[in-house]
């Protein structure tokens, strides 16, 4: 269990310091900013990598949505979630704490809404509101958890679920960094929010709430339709397959 736990720790704190760190550091960066197209392929990065890393210790979450979404698709023990979302959040409050160090040797750095914080109304990029914020998390997180368990399956070509949820990863980011920045994981939303303060702190709510809603909607989906064994491939198919 120490083994997962430190392997839950190292990915979730890559997965911060890779993706918002790319955001607070290299986004906006005039001529060669790498934007919002850049962000989310570095968020889509820190996953593949890390599943690739860490997966066969852990499972790879880096998300305490993830883990809980598992958990509802029976993939993961009850037992371990909290401890799971332990060293998921303190990973992310690490990353978070080294991003802040070196962001802060530019001169005049604050990371007062400029450090890859979530929100919604004013402290959304473009504007959108509550209502926008929270079914934006929502389905970005259960779409995100049906192919998570979809590429994880046992009936799935072995070797290629971190690609195809790295990839995923990448296009949540491409659709709703406008409208929260893109949470769909409450550690990295609290990892920076932390640092960030005022807004960021009293809007977290949505971000721990929705990402989990919508983990556990992702999982039922999953669970309506999905074959998890060879028989229930041949029972499902229709005749003459």
């Amino acid at each position: 269990m120490s083994k997962k736990l430190i392997a839950e720790f190292l990915g979730t704190f890559w997965l911060v310091l890779g993706g918002c760190g790319s955001a607070v550091l290299a986004a906006g960066v005039p001529d060669v900013g790498i934007g919002y197209l850049g962000v989310s392929l570095a968020f889509g990065l820190t996953v593949l990598t890390g599943a690739y890393a860490l997966g066969n210790i852990s499972g790879g979450h880096f998300n305490p949505a993830v883990s809980l979404g598992l958990m509802m698709a029976g993939r993961f023990d009850s037992k371990e979630l909290l401890p799971y979302w332990a060293a998921q959040v303190v990973g992310a409050v690490v990353a978070g704490f080294v991003l802040w160090i070196i962001a802060s040797g530019q001169a005049g750095f604050s990371p007062i809404g400029n450090f890859a914080l979530n929100g919604y109304g004013s402290a959304s990029p473009q504007g959108y509101g509550l209502f926008a914020g929270l079914v934006t998390e929502i389905v970005m997180t259960a779409i995100f958890l049906v192919v998570i368990l979809g590429a994880t399956s046992p009936m799935a070509p072995a070797g290629f679920g971190g690609l195809a949820i790295g990839l995923c990863l990448t296009l949540i980011h491409l659709i709703s960094i406008p409208v929260t920045n893109t949470s769909v994981n409450p550690a990295r939303s609290t990892g920076v929010a932390l640092f960030g303060g005022g807004t960021a702190i009293a809007q977290l709510w949505l971000f721990w709430i929705a990402p989990l809603i919508g983990a556990a909607l992702g999982a039922f989906l999953w669970k309506l339709t999905a074959p998890e064994t060879v028989a229930d491939v041949l029972e499902t198919e229709p005749e003459g397959y």
